[in-house]
């Protein structure tokens, strides 16, 4: 089994979350992002019914770390233990949150070479991971707020790629997950399910998303596109 799961993620036309995600700060004119990778600050949103687009940096520290530089820092949380786990079982009482996306990328063994693949959602540019945060308090008295992101077992399409995909809750629950009422295990396990196959597309796309650095429309052109072929000669 691999142990890296949802490790770089995209984050297209974000001026539309305020109507997507009805958030009233939608932080109106920031860029789009191709290639988003642990330690980034990303927008996320939290607050129930009275939703706030906050900025966290992808890579949880969980409130009661004591040493920042020693402590693992979870980009990834399996859905199936979070209850149990001591470092996400308090969090999914309170500190559920969406984390906004477009897409994500897996890569896939072909002999000695991993080729990368983007997997979106056609029918919705925009759509939400399911996600958990915390804040950390810094010796100096300031926070880092900082989260992670759920992933399941697989489906069908992403199966022969990868053993897991990130959470991308159905629009209908994202309202309940952010809510601040408590969530059954039954419900929790429904939520937290592989998103169907048949609603997503999946594409070889260029090597250069290797490279955290690399950040623009060409990670998400197909290969088999007259840009990405072009992206190719280019490397």
């Amino acid at each position: 089994m691999r142990s890296v799961m949802c490790g770089r993620y995209s984050l297209v036309c974000i001026d539309d979350l305020g109507n997507r995600f009805r958030v009233f700060n939608p932080m109106m004119g920031a860029r789009s992002r191709f290639n988003i990778a642990p330690g980034n600050e990303m927008p996320v949103i939290v607050g129930g019914d009275a939703r706030e687009l906050v900025l966290m940096q992808w890579g949880l520290v969980p409130r009661f770390t004591c040493d920042l530089v020693s402590a693992r820092h979870p980009i990834n949380a399996r859905a199936e233990t979070i209850r149990e786990n001591p470092v996400f079982r308090h969090l999914v009482r309170d500190r559920r949150c969406l984390v906004p996306a477009s897409g994500f990328y897996e890569w896939k063994n072909e002999g000695k070479r991993k080729v990368p693949f983007y997997f979106h959602l056609p029918e919705s540019p925009l759509f939400a991971f399911a996600g958990l945060y915390d804040t950390w308090k810094t010796p100096d008295g300031s926070s880092l707020a900082t989260y992670t992101i759920i992933t399941c077992r697989p489906n069908p399409l992403i199966a022969g790629i990868h053993d897991r995909m990130p959470v991308i809750l159905r629009k209908s629950d994202e309202k309940h997950w952010i809510s601040q009422e408590s969530l059954t295990a039954e419900i929790m396990e429904s939520m937290l399910s592989p998103f169907p196959a048949e609603q997503m597309a999946a594409c070889p796309v260029s090597p250069l998303v290797n490279s955290p650095g690399t950040d623009d429309e060409r990670l998400v052109q197909p290969l088999n596109s007259s840009a990405g072929k072009q992206t190719l000669l280019e490397e």
